[in-house]
């Protein structure tokens, strides 16, 4: 499997109250080409220094926290990831590594640390390459580590957890990704702000626009349909747990999360 597609993340939180003609998810396209034809593209080297920028004040305790390339005074933590996180390490005899794919310059390791640090947890990022380098460069430590593909990473060992926050709906095949990554067999799997319609028996194939203010881009994004993902992932994994998101849209939509347990038969 290659990590070919830059992953941006949702800004969805805030896009759908910022001038919601203009900016948002727009569209019902056949294909991936087809969308990705009629977007602007983005400066990716441009985003990776915001990203890096802020990453930086986060680690050097000059913000709480990073999203999207954007710095916050006060924490505002992934309570259900953390909870998913510290309910798959009680039932690990040793340490655990998690397998975060998409994982910017580690933003959720970096938001939940100070949970984590009692904690023998091994943080793996799988990103594109420039943020493999600058993460390598400025973040890499006996925790924290930075690969190119899933295997790289499961190369070191075994994973224990894949996460996979804001994701998904930025791959040109995120099912086939996602078989990629079962394949894998990690025993827990995690999903975050994850967009479903709310109407109709199939996935849509969009458009984001995204507000200027966070930085300039367009590119293709999927909404889900729910049933269609939960009859893929229910063939290996049982749902423990699922949870609202607070990010909107402003198509007929909601956004979940999962907590997935390996099935053992």
């Amino acid at each position: 499997m290659h990590f070919k597609e830059f992953l941006p993340p949702i800004v969805a939180k805030s896009l759908a109250s910022i001038r919601p003609a203009k900016y948002g998810w727009f569209g019902d396209y056949g294909s991936w080409e087809d969308a990705a034809a009629h977007t602007s593209g983005y400066d990716a080297e441009a985003i990776a220094q915001k990203v890096l920028d802020a990453a930086l004040k986060v680690k050097q305790g000059k913000a709480a926290y990073e999203r999207d390339s954007v710095t916050f005074d006060r924490p505002e933590y992934p309570w259900p990831i953390l909870s998913g996180i510290l309910w798959a390490a009680a039932k690990q005899s040793a340490g655990m590594t998690v397998m975060d794919f998409g994982g910017s310059l580690g933003s959720t390791y970096f938001t939940l640390r100070a949970f984590l640090q009692e904690l023998t947890i091994r943080w793996h990022v799988v990103e594109q390459p420039r943020f493999v380098e600058l993460g390598r460069v400025h973040f890499q430590d006996e925790r924290l580590k930075f690969f190119l593909t899933p295997e790289s990473c499961v190369a070191e060992g075994a994973v224990d957890v894949i996460l996979l926050s804001s994701v998904l709906p930025y791959l040109r095949e995120p099912y086939a990704t996602l078989g990629e990554l079962v394949k894998l067999r990690a025993p827990f799997l995690i999903v975050d702000k994850m967009p479903f319609l709310v109407e109709g028996d199939k996935d849509r194939l969009t458009i984001q626009r995204v507000d200027p203010a966070i930085y300039p881009a367009s590119y293709p994004a999927w909404f889900f349909n729910e049933a269609r993902f939960r009859d893929f992932m229910s063939k290996n994994f049982e749902t423990v747990a699922e949870f609202p998101n607070e990010d909107r849209a402003n198509l007929p939509s909601v956004f979940k999360g999962f907590l997935f347990k390996r099935k053992t038969n």
